[in-house]
Parts: structure tokens; C-alpha cells; sequence
């Protein structure tokens, strides 16, 4: 076993962490209660919302990568939605087999029922929190991601110089 010690910093960032996955462990049994009427998961929501939040219609693999997750399932989820006609494959001008993905009427008024029962919701489980209490946690997870993201980045340049 190692005599290396994580600092101050390392612990509390390694608690945060264990937070973190406890939160979205939590996070994700909450969207799936709040959604299952509609014929959602909280995976199929988060989808849907990476479509909707979009500046203009984009790939699996871009909705993959601006999600933190790999690309096969999100596939496979665009596939079924795809199925049940809540999305649609346009042509991509930029690939030939990557298509981009967009949400359908019926994939739009299902995205705005899911908001319309998330809002009461969100806002009942924010009551108590201060916005910069909040934007101060939003401002340290979004470090932690952009570090994650950097390192990830110089790894893959690594591998592909091998």
C-alpha cells in the first residue's frame, strides 16, 4: 500500500465526490418517479433535455460527449425514442452516417409535460437555498468537470500518439 496521504483539499474533494454519486444515484430515482407516467426515464429525460438545450441539431456522439457519457447509450435510447416517434434522423452536411438528431412534435410535448411537472418540483427542492450558495457549488462542480474534461483530453492525445 502506498504512504502517500491525499492534502486537505483531496479529502474534501474526495467527499464531495461520494456526494456527488449519492446525488445522482437520488437524482435519477426522483426524474424516474417524476416522469414515468409519461412513458420516461430520467436516462430518456436527460436525452430530450441535451436536444432540446441545443444551439442547432447535433450528432449522438456530440449529445454523448455533452453529457459525460458513451455513446452506445445514447444510441440506444435515441434509437427507441426514434422508434416510438418522440425523435427523427435528419441528414448531417458534415458526415454521412452520423445523422443529427431532433425531437418531433410529439418528442416536444412530451419534453414540456416533463418540465411542467419538473418546475414545482425543482423549486420545492430548492426552497431554503441561497442563489449564490448555490452558484458557488454550481462554480466548483463546474471546475471539477472542466479538470476531468482536460485530463481526459491530454490521455486520449497520449493514446493516439502511441
Amino acid at each position: 500500500m502506498s504512504d502517500d496521504r491525499r492534502t486537505e483539499e483531496g479529502e474534501a474533494v474526495t467527499a464531495l465526490i461520494l456526494d456527488v454519486f449519492r446525488l445522482n444515484g437520488r437524482l435519477q430515482l426522483a426524474g424516474d418517479r417524476l416522469v414515468s407516467e409519461l412513458g420516461l426515464t430520467s436516462a430518456r429525460w436527460q436525452i430530450l433535455g441535451a436536444i432540446a438545450y441545443a444551439d442547432q441539431p447535433e450528432s449522438v456522439a456530440w449529445h454523448a460527449r455533452t453529457l459525460g457519457v458513451h455513446r452506445q447509450g445514447v444510441q440506444r435510447i435515441v434509437n427507441e425514442l426514434n422508434k416510438e416517434g418522440v425523435v427523427k434522423f435528419q441528414p448531417n452536411p458534415h458526415h454521412k452516417r452520423a445523422h443529427l438528431v431532433v425531437m418531433t412534435r410529439k418528442g416536444q410535448e412530451l419534453y414540456e409535460a416533463a418540465i411542467a411537472r419538473q418546475i414545482p418540483w425543482v423549486n420545492e427542492l430548492s426552497e431554503g437555498l441561497s442563489p449564490d450558495d448555490i452558484s458557488t457549488a454550481q462554480n466548483i462542480v463546474g471546475r471539477l468537470k472542466m479538470r476531468l474534461e482536460e485530463a481526459s483530453s491530454q490521455q486520449d492525445q497520449s493514446q493516439n500518439q502511441s
